[in-house]
């Protein structure tokens, strides 16, 4: 059986991952104001947890927010690609230039570091 070009088995979305840095207030509450428009926070396992399916104006802006928290407090960051969820209704990559585009984004982030790991100016 072959897959049609729209198939859900050849989408994926990136998932990023986000643990928060230890900080004193402000810090702190300046940090988490950053995530809670991009993410949604999972109590079980302490992290926050945000999704992109293109790299449209949107989705450059939570790669930026992502980076410049990550600069600014220490938060780590780490991108995966994931299957769609099923319960995902916006847009998803496909399979070929898409997964080089995503591979070239954490590998430009800073060489040799995970996305999320740089050293703070």
């Amino acid at each position: 059986m072959t897959s049609s070009p729209n198939s859900r088995e050849d989408a994926w979305v990136l998932e990023a991952t986000i643990r928060t840095a230890p900080a004193a207030d402000p810090h702190w509450q300046e940090q988490l104001d950053r995530l809670r428009p991009i993410a949604s926070y999972d109590p079980e396992t302490q992290t926050w947890h945000a999704r992109l399916g293109a790299l449209d104006l949107a989705g450059l802006q939570m790669l930026q927010t992502l980076f410049d928290t990550a600069r600014v407090h220490g938060t780590e960051v780490r991108l995966t690609h994931v299957a769609v969820p099923a319960y995902w209704d916006g847009p998803a990559f496909r399979r070929g230039p898409d997964v080089a585009v995503a591979a070239f984004l954490e590998a430009q982030a800073d060489r040799g570091r995970p996305l999320g790991q740089l050293p703070l100016a």
